[in-house]
């Protein structure tokens, strides 16, 4: 293929591969893919438990950091994020989580006609692939692969039983009807195996001729001709190369890396840029600007019980022994995503959704799993799901190859250390029940923090993301806004962002699933304009 293309998708993420392999469809279309990553042919992508060896790595993960948080004690937070074909759905806990109806309704509220839910369900479904669920919420013939895990452990049983007793209702399915409530996780996963978005969209069409995949390629800036975005440039294997693009360049290089790369583009804050020695393109304010993100808090307990994953002896024999059924039936314990059940409620019944979220993970989990932790147990993960506390993404230098300077501003706003409180408060109870008095062992690490001023601190020493960067290239009609919502970017032609970054605010769940439904909105856009 020569060197260009109809589109061109700088980011081989999540959104990227859908919109690739969606635009890809239609013979007529050429369509080029380009990823700084590797190929995600790695038994640590494909098997599920395998992310417990990338995500604290550096293999298939850009391995960001924060700059210092005030909130946190002057903390830099580790920003793990996937680089490879699938991006960061080849990295994470393959959680299937839409978010609440509400989310898309406020967006639409904003100003983004055509973002309402009722206006997106019928693009998750038509991702989806469901094994287990076939109602008007589901799709049974998508690509994407999703499922309940194929061999639950049976303690987490014991923790929702445990819930139930705090006025939890069950909750079989929390894309459905409602999603308040506690129960099984389901994840992307076909057959014991991880679903990425590439696996789902990129690897079964790379026969098709139109689709072209460039692997190891970083882009370093977006081409123009007056302000029209003609190509891409990129290094390769230590040479700069070029890709034309005949009808439009795609950024999907994530909530992180997207304003980075218009920025180095000569698209965002003039002043700023001109600082930077950067030839301004369009003046965008607000492009690197509403980066939020969810915080979480880990409360880890010791635990003696089978089922349970850690670095001692006995987890060690377990995992061992657990490689035989996996390699002949992909079932038992390298199936498991970790977080097996997850848990959404209010903290006060009068709101229009959840506004908290519970996780139950299979280990102990400390610093990301850089920290190993010599004890079996479990982990307890609290989540404020709408924060109030909003940060940015901006140049840390001119230099293509320099990371961008990440400041989430976490705990900045007083209101989510409050909700936090009540959250922990919750999970507390549930891991206090009888029923898990014979399992349940120390609460490691915030233990000791009983009152709101003990907990604020704790929080402050041990809060950490839960890795869901979104809303810096947001999607609006007000002056901050940098695309319109056909995901078009203000003041250039033939130029959209799609990925998470569009997002105007976050949703109220994990950030993979509403990602893979903006790839699918978006390749409906480009074939509704023609």
């Amino acid at each position: 293929m020569a060197q260009e293309a109809d589109f061109v998708v700088v980011g081989a993420g999540t959104a990227g591969c859908v919109l690739a392999g969606r635009l890809s469809e239609d013979p007529s279309l050429s369509v080029c893919l380009v990823e700084a990553g590797k190929h995600d042919n790695n038994w640590r992508i494909q098997v599920p438990l395998g992310f417990a060896f990338t995500v604290p790595t550096r293999q298939f993960n850009w391995a960001f950091e924060s700059v210092p948080q005030p909130g946190l004690n002057g903390r830099r937070i580790y920003q793990p994020r996937g680089k490879t074909l699938g991006g960061s759905s080849s990295i994470n806990a393959m959680m299937y989580i839409r978010g609440h109806r509400c989310d898309y309704d406020h967006w639409a509220a904003l100003g983004n006609t055509g973002w309402r839910y009722d206006d997106l369900l019928p693009l998750f479904r038509k991702s989806e692939n469901n094994a287990d669920l076939d109602d008007a919420y589901h799709g049974n013939s998508g690509p994407l692969h999703v499922s309940y895990l194929r061999s639950p452990a049976p303690f987490f049983q014991l923790c929702i039983d445990a819930a139930r007793q705090q006025g939890l209702p069950l909750n079989h399915d929390f894309n459905g009807a409602q999603q308040d409530g506690i129960g099984y996780t389901q994840v992307m996963q076909i057959n014991g195996e991880r679903c990425s978005a590439a696996k789902a969209f990129i690897t079964p069409n790379l026969v098709r001729s139109n689709l072209r995949v460039e692997t190891g390629a970083h882009s370093t800036r977006i081409l123009f001709d007056g302000k029209r975005a003609v190509g891409v440039e990129y290094r390769q294997g230590g040479q700069l190369r070029q890709i034309r693009a005949r009808r439009e360049v795609i950024l999907a290089a994530g909530a992180l890396q997207s304003p980075q790369l218009l920025q180095l583009s000569g698209i965002g804050d003039a002043a700023t840029l001109r600082r930077y020695g950067i030839a301004v393109v369009h003046d965008l304010p607000g492009v690197g600007c509403n980066l939020q993100d969810h915080l979480d808090i880990n409360l880890n307990y010791r635990a003696n019980h089978p089922d349970l994953i850690g670095t001692e002896p006995a987890s060690a024999l377990a995992l061992l022994r657990g490689i035989l059924p996996y390699r002949r039936e992909r079932r038992g314990i390298w199936t498991s995503n970790f977080a097996e059940v997850n848990c959404f409620f209010r903290s006060d019944p009068a709101l229009p959704a959840p506004d908290l979220q519970i996780e139950i993970s299979r280990g102990i989990t400390n610093d990301h799993g850089r920290k190993k932790v010599f004890v079996r147990g479990f982990c307890v993960i609290v989540t404020v799901l709408r924060p109030k506390s909003v940060g940015s993404v901006s140049l840390a230098s001119a230099d293509p190859m320099a990371p961008p300077k990440i400041d989430p501003n976490f705990l900045s706003h007083p209101d989510d250390s409050t909700l936090f409180i009540k959250g922990i408060r919750m999970a507390r109870r549930i891991i206090a029940s009888p029923l898990l008095d014979q399992y349940r062992g120390q609460e490691l690490y915030t233990g000791h923090a009983q009152s709101d001023e003990e907990i604020r601190a704790v929080l402050r020493q041990r809060a950490d993301t839960n890795y869901h960067p979104v809303g810096t290239c947001k999607m609006g009609i007000d002056p901050m806004a940098v695309v319109d919502p056909q995901l078009r970017v203000y003041g250039v032609a033939g130029l959209r962002v799609v990925d998470a970054s569009i997002m105007p605010t976050l949703i109220g769940g994990n950030t993979c699933a509403p990602s893979i439904m903006i790839g699918e909105k978006a390749a409906q856009l480009i074939r509704e304009q023609g």
